[in-house]
């Protein structure tokens, strides 16, 4: 009986110390476990040489691209200035994200500091919607490059350009900012492993142990503001753009207005196509695996910065005649 009582009280003490101490790392985590790619840790290694290759074209591309750019005269036009701002934003975007990754890939560095992984969150958030602002504004530019061309000039200036890329990093910088202070704000309690590749904010906010609605209704909103406004913005600079080439005379000046405006439209495409997809699966693919939700929203950040540089250089032939 005795031994019995001694024993109980033991385990009640330890469980006690155990719970206590997990509650005390836990509540302020210093470190986080990032998994990478849950289900499919046995092929890292495998998966990481097409995820390096694209960020090695991705670092090629938009650095020749700005070098391109600044070493051409002929170059120094808004809509070029605008190429060059979405290739430093493609830069900054992809080495955010790559780096860790790769580290976990490679040498199974999975830990990554709280600071850190708020700070890569931050980074990856901002520069997410600095990329849509980017489009919106290229999409004005082309706008008024082919309904005003007489006017263009005076229009769309190199001051203008660059109030337009202030407005773009004030957007991103202020709409981001709740979103941060909120997922720093929360006590982490439940685990400090994500089973991501990267600092993803929903996965980060879910391993609270509170109320986090507040989390998930900003981004969600946030998410649809960003994505209706600037979609709407872009389809109301190309229907414009449509009515105005179909006013033209001939055919040629139809496909010589169409091909000022193709590089734009792929790359919308190449932005608009992985991000529904994450999207879509992130938001409705409940059934769909957890390995799939990961793949899909690290393609959403290292497919554009890899093929914008590549559509630039193949489709705009000024740009396509100074590398040659």
């Amino acid at each position: 009986m005795w031994k019995t009582s001694y024993c109980l009280r033991v385990k009640h003490l330890l469980f006690y110390a155990m719970s206590d101490s997990n509650t005390s790392y836990f509540t302020n985590p210093s470190t986080f476990i990032l998994l990478g790619i849950p289900g499919l840790e046995a092929s890292h290694v495998w998966i990481s040489i097409p995820f390096c290759a694209m960020y090695t074209i991705a670092i090629l591309g938009n650095f020749t691209i700005l070098l391109t750019v600044k070493r051409e005269p002929s170059l120094h036009e808004p809509m070029y200035y605008f190429l060059c701002v979405m290739a430093i934003n493609d830069l900054l975007l992809s080495t955010s994200v790559l780096p860790k990754m790769l580290s976990i890939f490679w040498f199974n560095s999975r830990e990554i500091s709280f600071s850190a992984c708020l700070i890569q969150l931050y980074f990856i958030q901002c520069f997410s919607v600095m990329e849509s602002g980017i489009l919106v504004a290229m999409a004005f530019d082309r706008y008024v490059a082919i309904c005003h061309p007489l006017r263009h000039s005076s229009i769309v200036t190199k001051p203008m350009v660059s109030k337009i890329s202030l407005a773009i990093v004030l957007r991103s910088i202020l709409l981001v900012i709740p979103s941060l202070i909120l997922a720093s704000q929360w006590p982490y309690c439940r685990s400090n492993i994500i089973p991501h590749t990267y600092c993803e904010g929903m996965a980060l906010v879910k391993l609270a142990c509170a109320d986090i609605r507040i989390s998930s209704y900003y981004n969600l909103a946030l998410t649809f503001l960003i994505f209706s406004t600037d979609t709407f913005s872009i389809l109301l600079s190309y229907i414009q753009i449509l009515k105005a080439i179909f006013m033209l005379p001939t055919k040629d000046t139809w496909l010589k207005a169409f091909r000022t405006c193709g590089s734009h439209l792929c790359v919308l495409l190449v932005y608009w196509i992985p991000a529904d997809f994450a999207i879509l699966t992130h938001r409705f693919g409940q059934n769909v695996p957890l390995h799939v939700h990961v793949l899909m929203a690290t393609l959403y950040l290292l497919v554009p910065p890899m093929l914008n540089p590549i559509i630039y250089g193949m489709i705009t032939r000024q740009i396509r005649d100074k590398l040659f």
